[in-house]
């Protein structure tokens, strides 16, 4: 393992988020009209929303080696240099280096997500070191899943440091939205609009600092639903009709887009076209749809997800694993749509309490059929997974009211396309819960937001005066930052004790060859196929017992042996 100084780390930390917000800020003065929007960390975001779409696409023909990464990282920072000082206020700079500096204690780690090793490392690696090989879903299942978050990995490959920065994606994500709602914040209280919008901005703030402060748990999950709660947001503002629905609907897309090519699981959440749709055609705004169409930042979104579903197809012959419906069967490469049934199943066994490291059910088939499961997950997962998540979020609540409430009320109307979304919102939460019922597959922040959404009417029902929504806000925010400090300083004090971690000699995340598996695998594949090139008898037939091999010059085809 390479030692990697507390130094170099911070040095390309800095680097990386400079290039990212350089090509958001390139891309704003692009598509959208000066000053329009006003808020850098949707910036940020629209960066991040291009290199996916360049990393997808460029990988198709090239591995993301070190001196193509130097290349495209260093671009990104001239593009910062030059539109940072020329577009942005000094206060916005300010407000973006502090963030990520803030941010920083939480990149200093030894244990990674459990995952990790399994696929988000071999994956990222993967795409450092080849161009696309069709059929990798066969050498490990989470091969078949690949997320965004990798491929943004794989950018971050570079000199000296190599691989030791493929856990800081999560950390832009919580960045930029960190900024875009402490920015929306502001913007309200400057311009005295404290609507519930104001209060839901406030909450999503302290949840995601709060409960989301590990980022070694973040994987491909947690990133998404901090993202769906920007989601959401935005809808909100969308169904405003103000006069920023050209931008609205922009920064809506790129968020949506984002969140399906982190996981495409999520792609359930285009269900929300159908209130949104059905709330412009009540307000009788049918300019707002003339709009999306006239949008480029829609073409790129269509673009984007022609590409997630293509590597999905390439990868396992499914074009969104684990639905066996989108399965082909007849194609060397496919997992083949009764193993994808399979598995399927055993998704929903695991999310459904039926299968732990120590335990499974007799009966898996008939377990997740119906509510048949219900009573044994809330034993071993609703208690105390969900039940102790629940309680964080009735004391967060709790705690934002005693800040908020007066005695003096207020008369509202309560916008009735709000009840639509929710009641969406509470849909999704049925699914969620009759077929996934684990924290991780959405949960989180469908069950926030079921919290959140009366709670934020409730407080915009109160009068206050600004001086005091203003000291408010800044003694939530300064406890919100103690609290992620000290819980990552005593995160990093744990893994000093436990694991021997000793972050100012090395930083270096623990590595083991469990993370270069996949690699070697490759490399046995290729050097028997250049054996069989030269003399057929050289070849190993039974390089692995479940797996054979179909190369041209160009692809790996592979597929099962019966």
């Amino acid at each position: 393992m390479n030692s990697i100084s507390f130094s170099l780390l911070a040095f390309t930390y800095a680097i990386i988020f400079m290039s990212v917000m350089g090509f958001g800020l390139f891309a704003e003065k692009i598509f959208f009209k000066k000053n329009e929007g006003k808020n850098i960390g949707f910036s940020g975001l629209l960066g991040i929303f291009f290199l996916i779409i360049y990393s997808y696409f460029s990988h198709f023909f090239l591995a993301h080696g070190i001196v193509h990464n130097s290349i495209i990282i260093i671009i990104g920072v001239i593009f910062f240099f030059y539109f940072a000082i020329k577009l942005l206020d000094k206060i916005y700079i300010y407000l973006f280096f502090s963030i990520f500096i803030i941010l920083f204690i939480s990149l200093i780690l030894f244990k990674t997500h459990d995952d990790f090793p399994f696929y988000h490392f071999p994956y990222s690696y993967y795409l450092t070191q080849y161009p696309l090989l069709v059929g990798t879903g066969l050498f490990n299942s989470g091969f078949k899943t690949p997320s965004s978050i990798f491929y943004l990995n794989s950018l971050f490959y570079l000199p000296i440091i190599k691989y030791y920065t493929f856990h800081i994606t999560p950390i832009l994500f919580l960045g930029f939205v960190n900024l875009i709602l402490i920015l929306r914040i502001v913007s309200s209280i400057q311009k005295q609009e404290v609507t519930y919008l104001f209060y839901l901005n406030i909450l999503i703030f302290l949840f995601i600092n709060i409960f989301f402060y590990r980022i070694q748990e973040h994987g491909t999950d947690r990133s998404a639903q901090i993202l769906i709660f920007l989601f959401f947001l935005l809808i909100f503002d969308l169904i405003k009709f103000n006069k920023n629905i050209s931008f609205n609907i922009s920064y809506l897309l790129v968020v949506l887009g984002i969140i399906i090519s982190l996981k495409a699981f999520y792609v359930l959440y285009l269900i929300f076209l159908i209130p949104v749709f059905f709330i412009i055609w009540r307000e009788k705004k049918i300019f707002v749809i003339f709009n999306i169409f006239k949008n480029k930042i829609f073409y790129f979104f269509i673009f984007l997800m022609f590409l997630v579903f293509t590597v999905y197809f390439l990868n396992s012959g499914c074009f969104l694993y684990p639905v066996y419906q989108t399965c082909i069967d007849d194609i060397p490469w496919s997992t083949g749509a009764d193993a994808v049934r399979k598995m399927n199943d055993w998704y929903q066994q695991w999310s459904k309490a039926g299968a732990t490291p120590n335990f499974r059910v007799e009966d898996p088939l008939n377990y997740i059929k119906g509510f048949n499961w219900v009573s044994n997950w809330f034993n071993l997962y609703f208690f105390n997974k969900v039940s102790d998540f629940l309680l964080g979020l009735l004391l967060l609540s709790i705690f934002v009211i005693i800040f908020f409430r007066s005695k003096i009320k207020k008369k509202i109307q309560i916008n009735k396309n709000i009840s639509i979304i929710y009641l969406f919102i509470f849909l999704l939460f049925f699914e969620w819960f009759y077929n996934h019922p684990a924290l991780r597959y959405g949960g989180y922040c469908l069950i926030a937001l079921l919290i959140f959404i009366p709670v934020s009417l409730y407080l915009s029902k109160f009068e206050l005066k600004i001086k005091k929504i203003k000291q408010s806000f800044l003694i939530l925010i300064l406890i919100t930052i103690t609290i992620f400090i000290f819980r990552n300083f005593n995160r990093i004090q744990f893994e000093i004790v436990k694991y021997d971690f000793k972050p100012f000699e090395n930083v270096s995340y623990r590595m083991d060859d469990n993370h270069f598996r996949i690699e070697k695998t490759f490399e046995k594949l290729i050097l028997n196929y250049q054996k069989c090139k030269k003399n057929e008898n050289e070849c190993k037939k039974d390089i692995s017992p479940k797996i054979r091999e179909i190369f041209s010059e160009r692809y790996i085809f592979l597929a099962d042996t019966k």
